[in-house]
């Protein structure tokens, strides 16, 4: 059952209850694929630097496909993976059970990351969405306090089947960057995807917000890069970064990246006011 959202205090873990509320759970096979693919890309060092090779999807929902996909996904980086599915609805887990097999396990649990051993990645991933604002910061310094040294929280938001996403990845001291991956041809600006905004930023695209003068800047550089289009969305969304990197915007990433609709700007860059 759904559990009506309620205000998080993280001081339960201590009482050995799960810390969240159970959340609609909704998800599909492959919606995160974009995230996997930046995870087993530029992110990929971390994983195999590890001493522990331990990665959590937290709060997979209904389903456990994108966990065992982000599994499978992740031993093409280190055979010796280890990802733990943790899910504070305990039917959704015993249904996962069935899909346990070496490296891959399911646990009943919250933002409090249950598992043995500290993650070097922890994916909470269309979660925190469904929380209120005044309780990221908390859930935040919660599960970061549970990162191994080198590692790596992702919180992020997507469409119901992966063509826009966008994600804050956080160490274990601060948020480091948001990112945006999108499929050409599914937009008309990108400033669309605002709609699948973190829970930190839903609200700041208004005006005098730095997310908001980002996402301007990027239609206005998607429309000024418009006879790109001739050769392909690839090369208008690269003349795109390449305005907004010329412009003063403090992009971490580059065009082996923006070929495949994805951009990663600094977080001190967008956060909110």
């Amino acid at each position: 059952m759904v559990q009506k959202a309620e205000r998080v205090s993280t001081s339960r873990s201590r009482s050995g209850k799960p810390v969240g509320n159970v959340t609609r759970g909704t998800t599909n096979p492959n919606r995160m694929r974009r995230l996997d693919r930046w995870l087993a890309g530029p992110q990929a060092w971390r994983l195999r630097a590890a001493v522990d090779p331990l990665v959590v999807d937290l709060g997979y929902g209904a389903s456990p496909a994108t966990a065992v996909e982000l599994f499978e996904r992740l031993q093409a980086v280190r055979s010796d993976v280890r990802v733990c599915g943790i899910e504070i609805e305990p039917d959704r887990v015993r249904t996962a059970k069935a899909l346990e097999r070496p490296g891959l396990s399911f646990h009943v649990g919250g933002f409090e990351v249950p598992v043995p051993g500290d993650p070097i990645l922890v994916r909470a991933f269309n979660v925190l969405r469904q929380y209120e604002e005044a309780d990221v910061a908390g859930i935040w310094g919660l599960v970061q306090s549970r990162l191994a040294p080198g590692g790596l929280f992702i919180d992020g938001t997507c469409d119901e089947i992966g063509r826009c996403v966008t994600w804050v990845a956080l160490d274990r001291d601060r948020p480091l960057s948001l990112s945006f991956s999108v499929r050409f041809g599914s937009f008309e600006l990108p400033s669309e995807v605002a709609e699948r905004l973190p829970k930190a930023l839903i609200h700041r695209n208004v005006a005098g917000e730095p997310i908001h003068a980002f996402l301007r800047a990027m239609d206005k550089a998607w429309l000024e890069v418009a006879p790109l289009a001739s050769f392909g969305n690839r090369q208008r969304w690269t003349g795109m970064c390449r305005l907004l990197r010329d412009a003063g915007w403090p992009l971490q990433d580059g065009p082996s990246r923006w070929r495949l609709g994805e951009v990663t700007v600094a977080w001190d860059a967008v956060a909110p006011k």
